[in-house]
C-alpha cells in the first residue's frame, strides 16, 4: 500500500503546477474551505460519489501533496487511503473539511498564544474558537486575522504618536500611515518607523 500511496504522489506532484494554474484562489491559498475541498475533485468535474476508486486516491494525494495540509489532514487522508472506496468518499465529502477544522484550531491556539498578538487578534481568535465551525475557524485565518491585526496595529501606531519625544519626520510617518491599509501599518512598524529615524 505504501507503494501505491507514493506513486499517487508523485503523480499528483506532477499535476500540481497544472492545477495551480487553472485554480488561481486555490493556488493562492486564500480559497475558503469548501471551495478547497471541491477543489480535490478531478478538474473534470465529477462528483465524488462517481469518481472510480483511482481518481479518489489520486483527489486525495492532491491534497496530501499540498504543503499547507496539517496534521489533521494528514493523518485523516491517509486513514482514508488505508481504508475502503467509501472511506475515501467520506473523507473528500466531510473528512476533509473537518480535519481541516482540526488544523484550524490548533493554528488559533497558537495565535493566541504566541505573546506578540495584541488584544483584538485574541480577541478574535477566541470568537472563532468559542464559534467552533470549520467556516468560522477558517474565516479568522483567512481574513479575520488581518483584519485585527491591523487593529492592533493602529493602536501602536497611534501609541508612537502619543510619545511627545518622536521626531517630526516619524510624526509626520504615523500621522500618514494610521488610515492605512493593514499592509502599510504592518510594514510601518516593522520597517518604516527605523527607515524615518534611521
Amino acid at each position: 500500500m505504501r507503494l501505491t500511496r507514493g506513486a499517487l504522489l508523485v503523480a499528483a506532484g506532477a499535476l500540481t503546477p497544472v492545477l495551480l494554474l487553472t485554480a488561481p484562489a486555490f493556488a493562492a491559498g486564500t480559497a475558503p474551505a469548501a471551495v478547497a475541498a471541491a477543489s480535490a475533485a478531478p478538474s473534470n468535474g465529477t462528483p465524488v460519489d462517481e469518481m472510480t476508486e483511482d481518481e479518489l486516491r489520486i483527489a486525495i494525494a492532491r491534497i496530501l501533496a499540498d504543503p499547507d495540509s496539517g496534521r489533521g489532514v494528514t493523518r485523516e487522508a491517509n486513514a482514508a487511503l488505508d481504508g475502503t472506496v467509501e472511506d475515501m468518499r467520506a473523507f473528500l465529502k466531510t473528512g476533509y473539511r473537518l480535519a481541516q477544522a482540526e488544523d484550524d484550531r490548533v493554528a488559533i491556539v497558537r495565535i493566541i498564544g504566541d505573546p506578540d498578538s495584541g488584544r483584538g487578534v485574541k480577541r478574535e481568535a477566541t470568537k472563532a474558537l468559542d464559534t467552533n465551525t470549520p467556516e468560522a475557524l477558517r474565516a479568522f485565518l483567512e481574513t479575520g486575522y488581518r483584519l485585527a491585526q491591523a487593529e492592533d496595529d493602529r493602536v501602536a501606531v497611534a501609541r508612537i504618536l502619543a510619545d511627545p519625544t518622536i521626531s517630526a519626520a516619524l510624526r509626520a510617518a504615523a500621522e500618514d500611515v494610521i488610515d492605512g491599509t493593514p499592509e502599510e501599518l504592518r510594514y510601518f512598524l516593522e520597517t518604516g518607523r527605523y527607515e524615518v529615524d534611521g
